[in-house]
């Protein structure tokens, strides 16, 4: 037996294992496809033309001094400019061209995952099974989203009341600005049915993330959507892409069809025991009190809150050969072994864990226990074992309250910003995981749009819209003064973007030195409320100021100096990959966010040690830009 050394988050949903990359290299795997379909190698939306979709109306025929007038017109302005290539599917939406688009594979459950590019006001929908649709619509700056904004569960066209569904709203509106690329993850599970061809449970989406944003938890959908290939519910259909509503680009198409898992347990048997366990070694000259065959893990069988220890054994039964991801989750202290060899151990007394360990198993079986001891009054009796593999959805071995879905115990303590903007300081983990600043404030503003400046490089290092942020983990108990922004988030770059620099291929540096660079803290704008950054770099006294735009869907940075500084001056706009558009503003990281320098530097794109940088020089003048997502 080959053991895999994995400790997860239980069932996290996504990444676990390999999942089936749906090739666009062509559209094999797609059922007849017309004509509107394509594989390309990359699609330019311009976020400032709105497309043609299903909503405006059919044009009248047009002569052929109209049609050379039309088509003069559109290669000179055209909002979606294709790319040849591979990699990217592509719906090119006409009035004439508008089919839907088939998988030709079907599925029951499954977890399903992509990449989706809107061009400006378009529409479109993902449909599960054929059926049931999960809308994908351009809602950038949508502040109450309804079932017909992106991520919507839509609803069906009946009226009837036995038949009627009106639809599922998302949480919330993560979406970004048309002609970028944004994420979808589902996992959804497919209706059910008995023997005799009766619906026993209803289609479910387990959960749908938008850019990383938990927008539908645990939702059912008792009904086919609107528009479904059948109104007929069926374990198995076909995935639909809807084509009829306007253009539209898929691309990172990934997969995991599942199905019900053959893993069986028998043999099962226990030994309690009661007393005071610190470690697990103590079980070894205890006295069982009791000892039982039973069907399922249950830790209610101890009956006791505390200072207990119990030993489950039995044979676990491997149906074929392959991964199984083992998952386990109990306060105390725990020991999972297979085949006799150790897979987990934690000797503790007083943990609360959920841990998973990828195995692979030869078919047949295979002999395991699970020992449990805890001495801890303040944490409930809590013991679980589930079993998956990469196609097939996970199996729980134990009752329902031998381990519950987890519930926090506590209520979040969120912020939010009322009639004025929020201010909080603490510290941040940049990008949700990677180098934790120490010297950050958040700032929650009335319109919604909110953001992270760095005062320790006096830098805007993130932003996003929706509420503000979750202060759990610096207010909760001791806390560790870390708050979480509470949306999805576009992290910019980390280090000081103010920089005197030996030529154009000098790198800025990561800190400025004490006497260089002094942060001067920050004073309020008493026309909004919001912040002004103040530092001196050089001698020259540098005021930031950071705020919504007009129409409150993104962000204004200006830079103010006191005096110009030295020719060799800059300020960084963006890292990464940047491509100048035709409206004159900049794509960053293919179709990540724009930048859009307002105050008439022209900006530069530089490539340093491997990292392509947008800058501008600095002359003494107030540098305004605009930063979209």
């Amino acid at each position: 037996m080959k053991i895999k050394i994995s400790i997860l988050l239980l069932f996290s949903g996504f990444g676990l294992l390999a999942q089936e990359q749906l090739s666009l290299e062509n559209l094999n795997q797609f059922k007849d496809p017309s004509q509107n379909w394509k594989i390309v190698g990359d699609v330019v939306a311009d976020r400032n033309i709105r497309v043609h979709t299903h909503q405006d109306p059919e044009p009248e025929p047009l002569s052929k001094k109209e049609k050379r007038k039309q088509k003069k017109s559109e290669e000179t302005i055209h909002p979606i400019h294709i790319e040849p290539g591979t990699g990217v599917l592509y719906n090119d939406y006409s009035f004439t061209q508008k089919d839907h688009l088939l998988s030709q594979w079907e599925h029951g459950d499954i977890k399903l995952e992509m990449e989706v590019l809107i061009p400006n006001g378009s529409n479109s929908g993902i449909y599960l099974q054929g059926r049931y649709e999960l809308q994908i619509k351009d809602s950038w700056g949508v502040k109450n989203p309804t079932s017909y904004d992106f991520g919507g569960i839509h609803r069906n066209w009946e009226e009837a009341p036995d038949t009627k569904f009106l639809g599922i709203t998302p949480l919330s509106n993560p979406a970004k600005a048309p002609g970028l690329w944004q994420k979808l993850k589902i996992h959804f599970e497919a209706p059910k049915f008995n023997n005799a061809g009766e619906k026993i449970a209803n289609a479910k989406f387990v959960s749908v993330f938008l850019n990383d944003v938990l927008i539908h938890n645990n939702v059912e959908v008792p009904l086919p959507t609107g528009g479904p290939i059948s109104t007929v519910e069926t374990a198995k259909g076909p995935l639909m892409i809807q084509g009829d509503h306007g253009p539209m680009a898929f691309r990172n198409i990934k997969y995991q069809l599942l199905k019900e898992s053959g893993v069986t347990l028998s043999n099962l048997s226990y030994r309690v025991y009661k007393g005071d366990f610190n470690g697990l070694e103590d079980l070894e000259t205890a006295e069982a009190s009791e000892k039982k065959s039973g069907e399922l893990i249950d830790i209610n069988v101890v009956h006791e809150e505390d200072r207990y220890g119990i030993q489950y054994s039995g044979i676990i039964n491997v149906p074929e050969a392959g991964n199984y991801i083992f998952s386990i989750g109990y306060t105390g202290g725990i020991a999972f072994a297979l085949d006799g060899k150790a897979i987990a151990t934690n000797n503790s007394a007083d943990a609360q864990e959920e841990l998973e360990e990828i195995v692979t198993l030869s078919a047949g079986d295979h002999p395991f226990s699970l020992t449990n001891i805890k001495n801890a009054g303040w944490r409930a009796p809590r013991l679980g074992l589930s079993i998956a593999t990469q196609h097939t959805n996970p199996r729980n071995f134990h009752v329902y309250d031998s381990y519950p879905p987890r519930i926090s115990s506590r209520s979040p303590i969120l912020v939010n910003a009322g009639a004025e903007p929020r201010m909080l300081r603490g510290f941040v983990s940049f990008g949700g995981s990677q180098e934790r600043l120490s010297h950050t404030i958040g700032v929650g503003t009335v319109e919604g749009i909110n953001f992270v400046y760095d005062m320790g490089s006096e830098n805007l290092v993130g932003m996003w819209r929706g509420s503000f942020v979750d202060a759990t983990p610096m207010w909760h108990s001791r806390g560790d003064g870390s708050f979480k922004p509470n949306g999805s988030v576009l992290w910019t770059f980390l280090n000081q973007p103010l920089a005197a620099l030996n030529d154009l291929q000098s790198p800025f540096p990561k800190k400025g030195s004490a006497l260089e660079f002094k942060p001067a803290g920050y004073t309020i704008n008493p026309e909004n409320g919001l912040p002004i950054f103040k530092y001196t770099y050089k001698d020259v006294d540098v005021e930031n100021r950071v705020y919504p735009n007009g129409k409150n869907t993104h962000i204004i940075n200006e830079v103010h100096f006191s005096k110009a500084g030295e020719p060799n001056w800059y300020y960084k706009l963006a890292s990464g990959k940047a491509k100048k558009l035709a409206d004159g503003s900049f794509d960053i990281n293919d179709h990540q966010f724009y930048v859009n320098v307002l105050s008439g530097q022209e900006p530069i794109i530089r490539v340093v040690n491997d990292e392509t940088e947008l800058i501008v020089p600095v002359d003494g003048r107030t540098i305004k830009y605009e930063i979209i997502w």
